[in-house]
């Protein structure tokens, strides 16, 4: 068993999910993946499973009969990787906006540099994101701003999906008492952390927008994110926040 997992959520993913894992696979560093596939309509998971035959032990599929969210499905994938010895649990899109050479720089900061949580982030080094509409690398941009605001987390890219995790966060977290479905799940993630004093570390990536496939991205999203934070740091001030 290697020592670290990429967890992959998939719906309708047929068109990358190939390429992407053969990428992961070939990186110098052992990786396993985890694919957990909400019944896309597309055969995702028949092609991942067929994937199995050629990567034994290192591609696993979890398969959930409907399509219930990110965040469920991370926490699926994390309790799933935490029945296992893996000491590194990775969040990884399936649509290469997250480049696969970069799993061994998140890797590196985890078990090298210290970190507890290494983001990938778009944002530490300006703002590193290629082919999304300006009016949306705004949108972004602004609410991560908005987010540090409110939380006070020192985070420049407060959404980022794209991260590395010691075993011990996700352990720590009570993974049950997670209350967001979509990216403010990432937020979340992020605040108990660091309420919980780990050390979080932004590794600088460039996104690269999909090309192939559809966006899950909404703007009901974004709202979860926005509103959902005041709720959050408020409960945590007066002693009612669960972590």
């Amino acid at each position: 068993m290697a020592s670290s997992l990429v967890i992959i959520p998939t719906y309708n993913e047929a068109e990358n999910i190939e390429k992407l894992l053969r990428n992961i696979f070939a990186q110098q560093r052992a990786f396993e993946v985890l694919v957990v596939d909400d019944n896309s309509p597309d055969g995702t998971a028949t092609l991942v499973k067929s994937l199995q035959q050629e990567f034994i032990d290192r591609l696993h599929i979890l398969e959930r009969p409907g399509k219930n969210g990110l965040g469920t499905a991370y926490i699926a994938g994390f309790k799933w990787a935490l029945q296992g010895k893996y000491s590194y649990i990775f969040e990884m899109d399936a649509d290469f906006s997250h480049a696969p050479n970069d799993l061994v720089r998140l890797y590196n900061a985890c078990a090298r540099g210290g970190a507890d949580l290494a983001i990938g982030s778009r944002y530490i080094t300006g703002v590193n994101v290629v082919n999304w509409p300006m009016g949306r690398v705004l949108m972004s941009y602004v609410a991560s701003k908005y987010v540090r605001f409110i939380t006070g987390m020192d985070v420049a890219d407060t959404t980022a999906g794209f991260i590395c995790y010691k075993r011990r966060v996700l352990e720590k977290i009570n993974l049950d008492k997670i209350k967001f479905v979509g990216y403010a799940f990432q937020i979340e993630m992020k605040f108990k952390a660091y309420l919980l004093g780990f050390k979080i570390t932004e590794v600088p990536v460039i996104f690269v927008d999909r090309t192939k496939g559809t966006s899950k991205m909404s703007s009901s999203i974004f709202s979860e994110a926005v509103f959902g934070v005041i709720t959050m740091k408020m409960k945590s001030l007066f002693k009612r926040y669960d972590i």
